[in-house]
């Protein structure tokens, strides 16, 4: 089990315990004292059962101040106590990560210089990506003209099954690729953007924000690629 993990059920299980070290403990000669909710005032030597939903005072032998007894919690409350302790360890989490993820960003991206040639070397390999998709759509062109010279001579009847059949592959693969064309056009857009938007994180990072100060830090893959060790 975690630390985080141990330190929130502690937490979660710490007025249970208050009760079950007060019943067990023998240490000192200890009074309890409490006034229910219908006003009757109560002292005990040991926690007072009555009194288990409200708070309970532990008095020393000469009358002070020992230590106070928190009110045992209903289910409903102990459930509600539950959930805002993993609301708030879900959000240490979260800032731990964010925090993380600065710092990686930063150790990745020590100055404008070195984040400016990562954007230059991602758009590279999508435009190469982009240039390989229209050579292809050229080729398949040169490819489709001596398939359509070869129509001619049927024009007015049937293709031939295998000419037609040549005929179809070629105009999925010419619609393939310029599906492709566009996606990897899009890929270019979202490069630009991703970066522009780590730039600015960077830029405020850079220049004394402390790391997981500055909300969100998911940016998609870029920030995956800095939160890996380096």
């Amino acid at each position: 089990m975690g630390k985080l993990t141990a330190s929130v059920l502690m937490l979660m299980l710490a007025p249970g315990l208050a009760w079950a070290q007060a019943a067990t403990s023998t240490a000192k000669p200890s009074i309890y004292t409490c006034t229910t909710a219908d006003g009757r005032r109560l002292t005990s030597d040991r926690p007072i059962s009555d009194c288990s939903a409200v708070e309970q005072r532990v008095l020393n032998a000469d009358g002070s101040l020992r230590s106070v007894l928190p009110a045992a919690m209903s289910p409903e409350q102990r459930a509600a106590n539950e959930a805002r302790e993993r609301k708030l360890a879900a959000e240490r989490l979260a800032q731990l990560d964010a925090v993380r993820r600065d710092r990686n960003l930063m150790m990745r991206y020590p100055d404008e210089a070195a984040h400016q040639r990562a954007r230059a070397s991602s758009l590279d390999d999508a435009n190469k990506a982009r240039l390989i998709s229209e050579r292809r759509v050229k080729d398949l062109a040169l490819e489709r003209k001596p398939l359509m010279d070869e129509a001619e001579f049927y024009k007015g009847k049937p293709l031939p099954a295998k000419l037609k059949q040549q005929m179809d592959a070629n105009d999925a693969a010419v619609d393939a690729q310029k599906q492709l064309i566009e996606n990897q056009k899009a890929e270019l857009v979202r490069i630009g953007s991703r970066y522009d938007l780590e730039l600015q994180r960077l830029k405020r990072l850079w220049a004394g924000a402390a790391p997981g100060s500055l909300g969100n830090s998911s940016n998609g893959p870029a920030d995956a690629a800095a939160s890996a060790p380096r």
